[in-house]
């Protein structure tokens, strides 16, 4: 999505589990106009992408394309400031790529980043994930309930209407992947030293919001500011406060441009 004027920067999105890039429209609308390309990818099994619906082989499937797709927006967009910018999912792979990419980026935003392994899951769970993601990977073992989606009812409706949204059980094998690297980015956080901005709705009931404040405590950057909305729930750029969340991400970024 290209601002018709003069270019300040580039965002690069990466979306949430089940869902796809088209589902970020109140993002594009609130900064395209104000001068920022706005750029995404449906992973593998996603949206309009190829592939069994959330199934892969690695977690390294998500990074790969990802990394591929992040050269073709350098090339597109040379020499103007990039932004990472992670949903959900998209925050747990933005932050494994923030890892051993972050020197491309100005600076990153994370929205209720699926960065932590909630309390309510056991040892013996997640032990029997692994156990089910290698005898029977594509058996489904999780479901997202679309009433934690939004407040807003619309939003809720459309999701669970869109054809490109996969409303099934998450295969076992995408399942222990993300258990696994929310373990390994848990440990690894302190290697993040670049600007980094976390936004979370505090009554989110499909992310545990303490993730948000773990990324915020662990994270090495110096430039570094946690945003809690705390009667938001999940996806907090389809709230109905959500121009609240662009005008603080906007003034984050509009900082950073300026100095």
């Amino acid at each position: 999505w290209l601002p018709e004027g003069q270019e300040k920067a580039v965002l690069l999105v990466v979306h949430g589990l089940g869902e796809h890039c088209g589902r970020y429209t109140n993002l594009v609308n609130h900064f395209v106009p104000r001068g920022y390309t706005v750029c995404g990818l449906d992973h593998q099994g996603h949206g309009r992408s190829g592939g069994k619906r959330e199934m892969v082989e690695s977690f390294y499937d998500f990074i790969r394309t990802l990394s591929i797709y992040h050269e073709m927006v350098t090339d597109w967009h040379r020499d103007k400031p990039l932004f990472l910018l992670g949903h959900s999912m998209g925050g747990l792979i933005a932050t494994y790529y923030l890892l051993e990419h972050q020197s491309a980026f100005k600076g990153a935003i994370m929205s209720a980043p699926l960065v932590k392994v909630s309390g309510n899951i056991s040892r013996l769970t997640i032990i029997m994930g692994k156990i089910l993601s290698k005898l029977a990977p594509g058996a489904g073992v999780m479901k997202i309930d679309p009433s934690g989606i939004s407040r807003d009812r619309e939003v809720v409706l459309n999701y669970t209407s869109d054809p490109l949204v996969f409303r099934g059980k998450t295969p076992a094998r995408l399942a222990a992947e993300l258990l696994r690297i929310m373990l390994h980015v848990e440990q690894a956080a302190d290697q993040i030293t670049l600007p980094l901005i976390i936004a979370q709705g505090g009554a989110d009931s499909l992310v545990d919001p303490q993730g948000a404040q773990m990324l915020y405590d662990k994270a090495g950057s110096k430039d570094k500011t946690l945003k809690i909305y705390p009667e938001f729930y999940h996806e907090i750029f389809n709230e109905p406060e959500k121009d609240l969340v662009f005008a603080d991400i906007e003034i984050w970024l509009e900082r950073l441009l300026n100095t």
